[in-house]
């Protein structure tokens, strides 16, 4: 198996090698042909004048045909000599009358010769009938090849087949491996890669499979995990909230009790919604300035000022809209008012949208920003508080990734005063359900 995978290897790029080595050889033969053919109508061109001043001379006192036999010249009398359509004579035909006419004058006319005899036809200057010089041009044979110019279309056809094999067996599945890593602990994890190329990129591709296997048996047991801690707590809660309701207990007491369980009840809730529960959610197109209108619903506008453009994005609504409400919260609980809610389009055109809160409160620190947006992480400036487990920046970050985007830290000013803000910025993620 082994073998036979090594002969069509070889044949994948062996081949196209080859011919790229035939094709250059053959190309280069012929540009070498071309200009031996030059290098020899400019030698020759001293010679054939030469013989046209000879011919001349002689024609003032010898008829062309004793000339003919005395001097052994090809001459032919005659207006019009016999020719022939030939491309390749005719440039040679050019080339020779460059070559004469800086010496003759008037410049000689040079015709293609036609007949068993490769050649040109050179007009003399005869005292009575035209009088044409026959001389010969022989091709300059293209095969054999030049061992110089084989040898260079070899070393051409060598280099195109190993440029094949690296980017076929190496840059190729590399390139798809890297793609395939920089999905990993994104919205979606990466399939598994089909092995292939050279044995050390299939080694490497095989751990990378091994490694995304093993990534992901972790991350659906703390995702169970969670669930099920969050999920077991909310039965004895809500008996616990029962048991209070029945309970003769002062008006104070029973009201911080409450708040306890209410605080107890929103953490739960946090950890199921950070174990992944909506990841699988579908996209559906939705109008955004409504969907974040509903979020602010419970608040008036002294609370939460709205300045929303109307926007239709391909989102996932239920978690969006979670993620909004977790930056409303963390801003009434612990930023300061004014708030104000913001929707824009961003980048991509006709994709993109932006969501930015702002607050008057100090914010968090730009050497925390990293901190806080990691799960379980409370800062005590600016995220201590009842109720809060440090999952509601994070929560919202995950959404933003998976809209194809991130929080960002904002600062700015508004009349005089220091304000702090988060964006949350995203994409639309694919058609909407129900869309081709």
């Amino acid at each position: 198996m082994a073998s036979l995978a090594a002969v069509r290897s070889a044949l994948r790029y062996g081949l196209p090698g080859l011919g790229v080595a035939l094709l250059a050889s053959v190309q280069l033969q012929v540009l070498l042909a071309e200009r031996l053919q030059r290098d020899r109508i400019a030698q020759q061109g001293p010679e054939v004048l030469f013989q046209l001043r000879l011919a001349e001379l002689a024609l003032d006192r010898l008829p062309p045909a004793k000339l003919a036999r005395l001097s052994g010249l090809p001459l032919r009398v005659g207006a019009t000599p016999p020719t022939r359509r030939d491309r390749a004579l005719e440039d040679q035909a050019a080339l020779l009358r460059q070559e004469l006419c800086p010496g003759a004058e008037p410049c000689p006319t040079v015709l293609p010769a036609a007949g068993p005899l490769r050649g040109v036809w050179v007009e003399v200057l005869a005292p009575l009938d035209p009088v044409w010089l026959l001389v010969p041009i022989p091709p300059v044979r293209p095969w054999p090849p030049d061992p110089w110019l084989l040898l260079v279309g070899l070393g051409l056809g060598t280099g195109t087949a190993l440029l094949l094999f690296f980017w076929w067996e190496v840059q190729r599945p590399l390139l798809q491996l890297q793609q395939a890593l920089a999905r990993v602990g994104q919205h979606q994890w990466p399939g598994l890669q089909r092995e292939r190329g050279t044995a050390m990129v299939r080694q490497l591709t095989g751990r990378f499979n091994a490694t995304v296997q093993r990534l992901q048996a972790a991350e659906r047991e703390r995702a169970v995990m969670l669930a099920g801690i969050a999920h077991d707590l909310k039965s004895p809660i809500t008996r616990l909230r029962f048991r209070l309701s029945l309970a003769d207990l002062p008006a104070p007491d029973l009201r911080q009790a409450e708040a306890d369980l209410a605080a107890m009840e929103r953490i739960t809730g946090q950890f199921l919604l950070f174990s992944g529960g909506g990841d699988n959610e579908a996209a559906v197109a939705v109008p955004l300035e409504q969907l974040l209108a509903e979020q602010a619903a419970g608040l008036d506008a002294a609370q939460l000022e709205l300045d929303l453009e109307p926007l239709e994005r391909v989102v996932q609504p239920v978690a969006l809209a979670r993620a909004v409400a977790n930056l409303i919260d963390n801003a009434r609980s612990h930023g300061a008012p004014p708030l104000r809610l913001q929707l824009r389009a961003a980048e991509p055109a006709g994709e993109g949208f932006r969501i930015v809160l702002w607050d008057g409160g100090t914010g968090i620190a730009a050497e925390q920003w990293d901190q806080a947006l990691m799960p379980f992480q409370r800062l005590d400036a600016a995220r201590g508080g009842s109720g809060h487990c440090g999952l509601g920046l994070a929560i919202a970050a995950r959404v933003a990734r998976a809209h194809g985007g991130q929080l960002e830290r904002l600062e700015g000013d508004a009349a005089g005063a220091r304000r702090f803000g988060i964006a949350l910025q995203g994409r639309s993620i694919g058609p909407a359900q129900g869309q081709s």
